[in-house]
């Protein structure tokens, strides 16, 4: 993994240089894991949004959107089970005095032992080249065999030491395979103990007046006190579902991997409420629905994959991941659960208030069952970088660093060039990009030599750049270049539009979902 580690600090790197992401507070030595979203990075995060929000509200006329506040009552918080189970396993190392989750430190021990298998894969496969079988091989070779079964006794052992809650046995196993300190390189850890996520502030003018309230650590508590209210004034009929976009906030002790995870975050979350019984139906047509979301946008679909849940949360009967695969191996960017009716149910017992859908059809009420779909933005935002960004060699043996970000997420969609800074070429570049603004975010320069303006816009994931040449001010036509293939073409101005909008367009990203 060397390699795609170097990738992953050049990529944050190349965040900060080109405006997309910078570290909070910078001025003050920065607030640990917390960032800033810079002027190409808040376009990019922008798009994501649009393509979510309208791939769930017009692609679905059963689904409606709504933003709650950050603030809640603070019982809202013990109905959902946050006060009480809201915790990670924490361990700490008494050499270096580092802290880390038991859990993931135990989940990349088993990522190591994968690592080791493909490795394997991967050398046998230059060996044996056209004629490798990859399965016989994964089914028969020793070195592979050994590797799968360390990691499928450590797997169940773990997920039986989760879902009992078994801290001592936590410990234990990280005790067992010899689970070092990444800082001290010793195995001399304190006990695993519980640590509250949430952060707590007070609402109220006095000491002895004020009410401890909680930063929300999820957007979906605001939508299941709502359900009432937009079912209602909606009048919306099982099933139908509530999305929202909105920020979350957990005190990560581990918070690390640049945006990937952070203690203010942003989550994309519908829930999508059914008739109890038809709950895992909807489940695998919202996993369905959800990875086509994803696939969509041509990054690869070997670098998605569903990964079900060894402990199911206190609330859920089923639950996956979709993971995506960063430089730092595959991770979780979104999770589907079946909440069955946990959260209405005990809403409707902590606020004695009567918290059910009357089904014409069936005659009778009923608390709905829910399927939940969250995504992280900034998670999100990070696998469409990770899986943009791209060091090419050219033909002439220079080396361009290149974002290929799908065009209609790209946050500039069309850069605008003079060749020249005189004889009008300026007054004519700026007439074209007023007349496409309106439609598409677009950039002026005029600075440096047209090579170096190339690379700067191939660094931002700019798909389109226009050249305007003296010709232009007698043919009226352009030189338009690709980002991805570098090829460049003659086209009349008035062409413009339909060609850059045709290939930007969020509609036909929608389209690609329902394929």
């Amino acid at each position: 993994m060397p390699q795609q580690e170097d990738v992953f600090k050049k990529l944050v790197s190349h965040c900060k240089e080109y405006g997309f992401v910078f570290p909070s507070s910078e001025i003050y030595d920065g607030l640990g894991a917390v960032y800033d979203y810079g002027q190409n990075g808040v376009e990019l995060k922008n798009n994501i949004k649009k393509y979510w929000w309208d791939s769930m509200t017009l692609l679905n006329e059963n689904v409606v959107g709504i933003d709650s506040a950050i603030f809640m009552h603070p019982t809202i918080w013990k109905a959902s089970g946050h006060v009480d189970a809201f915790n990670d396993p924490l361990i700490d190392n008494k050499d270096s005095k580092k802290r880390y989750r038991a859990d993931v430190l135990i989940e990349e021990q088993m990522a190591k032992y994968e690592d080791k298998i493909n490795k394997e894969v991967e050398k046998a496969a230059k060996r044996f080249g056209e004629a490798f079988d990859e399965q016989k091989f994964r089914e028969t070779n020793p070195r592979v065999l050994e590797n799968k079964e360390k990691m499928e006794e450590l797997h169940i052992r773990f997920a039986q030491a989760l879902n009992d809650g078994n801290l001592e046995e936590l410990r234990q196993i990280i005790l067992d395979y010899e689970i070092v300190c990444p800082v001290s390189g010793t195995r001399n850890w304190t006990e695993v103990r519980q640590f509250n996520l949430m952060f707590s502030t007070e609402m109220g003018s006095t000491a002895d007046g004020a009410m401890k309230i909680y930063l929300r650590p999820e957007t979906a508590q605001g939508i299941f006190v709502n359900f009432l209210n937009v079912q209602k004034s909606g009048r919306m009929k099982i099933p139908f579902g509530i999305a929202q976009i909105g920020k979350a906030f957990r005190n990560e002790i581990v918070a690390r991997q640049f945006v990937f995870r952070m203690r203010e975050f942003e989550q994309m979350e519908m829930q999508f409420f059914v008739r109890p019984g038809e709950e895992l139906k909807w489940f695998a047509q919202w996993k369905e629905t959800r990875m086509n979301w994803h696939k969509a946008l041509g990054l690869g679909d070997k670098k998605y994959r569903f990964h079900d849940h060894d402990k199911l949360a206190h609330y859920a009967n089923a639950a996956t991941d979709i993971e995506y695969e960063m430089p730092f191996g595959f991770k979780e960017v979104e999770g589907i659960h079946s909440r069955t009716d946990f959260d209405l149910s005990s809403h409707e017992k902590y606020s004695g208030k009567k918290i059910q859908y009357f089904d014409p059809e069936q005659n009778q009420s009923y608390v709905p069952y829910v399927i939940e779909t969250s995504i992280g933005v900034d998670r999100m935002f990070l696998s469409i970088l990770a899986g943009s960004f791209c060091e090419e060699r050219l033909d002439d043996g220079e080396t361009r660093v290149v974002l290929k970000i799908p065009p209609m997420l790209a946050p500039v969609k069309l850069a605008v060039l003079p060749l020249v800074k005189k004889d009008g070429l300026p007054e004519k570049a700026r007439e074209i990009m007023d007349a496409l603004k309106f439609e598409f975010h677009c950039q002026y320069d005029e600075k440096d030599s047209i090579g170096k303006r190339y690379r700067r816009q191939d660094a931002v994931g700019t798909p389109y750049c226009v050249t305007v040449d003296h010709d232009t001010l007698t043919d009226n036509c352009v030189t338009i270049r690709h980002r991805d293939t570098m090829q460049q073409e003659r086209v009349p101005v008035a062409d413009l539009d339909k060609i850059i909008a045709d290939k930007v367009s969020m509609k036909n990203l929608l389209k690609q979902i329902l394929k």
